[in-house]
């Protein structure tokens, strides 16, 4: 087979691309090594910031998230037992929309296929080979696929960053978060994000009838070791607020990382999302992320491509790692911010005193709030 771009992965950001990369009449196949149902029904992300919304409407793939997608106009950070609201609107101008990411592939995948879209579910085998000179996909039982170009877009463990001649940089941190998604209705129409003296609790939502929610735990804990009575009992404990509670419909526990990998380019091979990037799920940029990356790839490529233009190219990783750095820093310093660390108490007065400044200093508030919602794309 022969295509002009090979996208291996079906996420957010492969299938984005080959989106965008059809409304400029550049063709793609996109291999994936899970079944459709697999991808449409992984939960993750579900905090949409306002430069991925606004991109969606743009290419005519917000039909059903704007149906039914929650549009926030803030946050609340609680702690010393009071919330404190950050409002988004007033200060920025500009919000988020609560969309589970589940969502998103849903809508890629059917308007791709609806379109003509060459997405192959269930690929077994993947290897890459002239990254290069000519990019060759080998999956299968002996099947190829040539193109001008490939893009890894299968996520951290997938064979594409091992490609690429990088530099890592990453941190773990020692807690990870237990979440539930439980079919209870929302009893805030915000996010609440809790700093307790016995840890973190986060307080989210997918639906008017879903929510989700979040403890901080040990990184080794193992979420069966912990009864759905309890999980309740130390949300409501940590939020310090009566929640709705309901039957749980996932439950697991996500480990806390910060990494990258510099460059995400090698010859005709490119990076983008959790391939070259994972960021703590605290500041809620993971997703959106990857939506930025294929956004500047899906130009770049088309310049070249289309017209043999290197510029873009050329300049893809350094473009996309300027917001990559800005995305780490400001979900480190969420995180940071927010859980509990070691019994140290000069740490905890020190997160105090950060929180105060935020909730109590415009400015601050303001630098909060414009990460939060995402610098518009293009800013950096």
């Amino acid at each position: 087979m022969r295509t002009q771009v090979g996208i291996v992965g079906a996420g957010p950001a492969g299938l984005l691309l080959s989106h965008l990369l059809a409304r400029q009449g550049i063709d793609s196949v996109v291999l994936e090594a899970r079944s459709r149902e697999y991808v449409e029904q992984r939960v993750r992300a579900g905090v949409l910031e306002h430069p991925t919304v606004e991109l969606l409407r743009e290419v005519g793939l917000a039909e059903r998230l704007d149906r039914q997608g929650l549009a926030h106009q803030g946050i609340r950070l609680r702690f010393d037992s009071a919330d404190h609201r950050i409002d988004f609107a007033d200060l920025v101008g500009r919000g988020i929309v609560v969309y589970g990411q589940q969502e998103v592939v849903k809508d890629l995948i059917a308007a791709r296929l609806a379109d003509g879209g060459d997405i192959r579910f269930g690929v077994t085998d993947v290897r890459l080979d002239g990254v290069t000179g000519d990019p060759v996909i080998h999956f299968g039982d002996g099947e190829e696929l040539r193109c001008d170009v490939i893009a890894g877009c299968d996520g951290f463990h997938g064979v594409s960053r091992a490609e690429v001649p990088h530099t890592a940089f990453d941190r773990r941190y020692p807690f990870a978060w237990l979440g539930i998604l439980a079919h209870a209705a929302p009893i805030h129409d915000e996010l609440v994000y809790a700093n307790h003296p016995d840890g973190f609790a986060l307080y989210s939502m997918r639906s008017p009838e879903v929510t989700r929610l979040y403890l901080q735990v040990p990184p080794d804990t193992d979420a069966t070791d912990w009864s759905d009575a309890q999980v309740w009992d130390e949300l409501q404990r940590r939020l310090g607020t009566e929640i709705n509670e309901g039957p749980l419909l996932e439950k697991g526990v996500t480990g806390m990382r910060s990494f990258v990998a510099e460059p995400m380019r090698h010859g005709r091979l490119f990076l983008a999302g959790d391939a070259a990037h994972i960021v703590p799920p605290t500041g809620a940029k993971g997703m959106n992320l990857a939506v930025a990356d294929v956004r500047v790839l899906a130009d770049a490529l088309g310049s070249y491509l289309r017209g043999g233009s290197e510029t873009g190219i050329d300049a893809y990783s350094d473009t996309c790692l300027r917001r990559v750095w800005r995305a780490e820093h400001f979900s480190w310093w969420m995180t940071t911010m927010l859980h509990a660390g070691d019994d140290d108490p000069f740490a905890r007065r020190l997160q105090l005193a950060q929180l105060q400044q935020t909730v109590s200093s415009r400015a601050a508030a303001t630098t909060l709030a414009e990460n939060y919602v995402g610098l518009p794309h293009g800013a950096l």
